[in-house]
């Protein structure tokens, strides 16, 4: 392995890292009571807060010749992406568990290629194993889904019976509501968390489109940010009317929010961009199941959570649904034949994408952005 292969490996692992501690975090804030959509808000204004100065300061001549109709389109894809996307992945994770919400992750890359297939950005060829591969992905993502939400199975003991964080809710990941069964909010959480990360895929798709207008994604990032603040305030007041709610006390909660808004905002963005960059969103997307091992043992042994077979089972389904697509697409970029160069006359690059294809850019960006998570 070269020395770029260990920087990157290590810089992978490390974003695995940050993530696992958000999710345990935040699961811990919401146990004790925070609101997930005021939540949202502060992380996105901390986060906001960290951005909009170094935008302003590195970028300042670009932010001037922004168009107003690339603006409304940030706008939409905030509220998209970032605003509906947090919040019913939050409230999920309220309803459900840390290790089901680092399992769900891995769906994103075979949720943003089933949506490319609907758009015609990808091509399925079924004929070919690239093609088998990939719809037995998407196969293996649903049975995962499937499995987390309707199969509980036996109780794995917590690593460690005393609780880092004490859960102060009154019914456990129900999340307090008193008129729904604990199986009915368990499966409500799991599939609000598919459409978090499908509304997160559609944003995804545009968001490339968006980048091909402005490369800068520092710019992207700032905007999407600065919306999604203002959006979340929105929703966030509309749904907590009592503001003893919004009160940020030093507790988990806080922690919780300066660590989304700076560490998972931050530097996990500009870490995973140079992941991405100097290897690909293949290699970096490799390493997301690391985020779900990490998880079932950090809020088993912070939570206190009891980790159940069936959320360990769809899991490993869904991760095997994400290595199937990343092979395919692996293996359809490699058998893609020297011969076609020589017919279409089109410059490729080293994966063997044709270059003039008018869609080659919006693919590529769609590529990187997927294999990235919800930061």
């Amino acid at each position: 392995m070269d020395a770029t292969s260990k920087k990157a490996s290590i810089v992978a692992i490390a974003v695995q890292l940050i993530l696992t501690g958000m999710s345990v975090v935040s699961k811990a804030a919401f146990n004790q009571g925070m609101s997930t959509f005021v939540f949202v808000f502060y992380r996105q204004a901390a986060g906001s807060v960290l951005l909009l100065p170094l935008a302003m300061l590195l970028h300042r001549k670009n932010v001037r010749s922004v168009p107003f109709s690339w603006l409304l389109k940030l706008f939409f894809c905030a509220l998209l992406g970032n605003t509906l996307s947090l919040s019913m992945y939050n409230l999920s994770l309220k309803f459900t568990t840390a290790t089901v919400a680092s399992a769900a992750n891995n769906s994103m890359p075979v949720l943003t290629f089933c949506l490319a297939l609907i758009l015609r950005m990808e091509v399925v060829k079924l004929r070919s194993d690239s093609g088998i591969a990939k719809v037995a992905g998407a196969g293996l993502c649903l049975a995962g889904v499937l499995t987390i939400a309707f199969y509980t199975g036996p109780a794995l003991s917590p690593v460690r019976h005393h609780r880092a964080f004490p859960n102060h809710t009154a019914s456990g990941s129900s999340g307090g509501h008193p008129y729904h069964s604990a199986k009915a909010i368990w499966i409500e959480g799991t599939f609000l968390m598919i459409l978090a990360n499908l509304s997160w895929a559609v944003s995804i798709i545009w968001q490339a489109a968006l980048l091909k207008d402005c490369p800068n994604k520092m710019l992207v990032a700032t905007g999407l940010g600065v919306f999604s603040a203002v959006q979340s305030f929105v929703v966030a007041a509309a749904a907590e009317r009592d503001f003893s709610r919004w009160r940020l006390r030093p507790d988990v909660g806080l922690l919780a929010v300066g660590y989304s808004g700076s560490v998972v905002t931050g530097v996990s963005y500009y870490l995973q961009a140079w992941c991405v960059e100097m290897k690909g969103p293949v290699f970096f997307a490799f390493w997301t199941p690391l985020c779900f091992v990490l998880t079932i043992f950090c809020s088993s042994f912070f939570l206190g959570e009891i980790v159940h077979l069936g959320s360990i089972a769809g899991g490993i389904l869904m991760v095997g649904g994400l290595y199937s697509v990343l092979w395919g697409k692996s293996k359809e970029s490699k058998t893609v034949s020297s011969h076609e160069l020589n017919v279409f006359g089109c410059e490729q690059d080293e994966q063997g994408h044709n270059k003039t294809d008018s869609n080659y850019e919006l693919k590529e960006a769609t590529s990187a952005l997927a294999s990235e998570q919800q930061v």
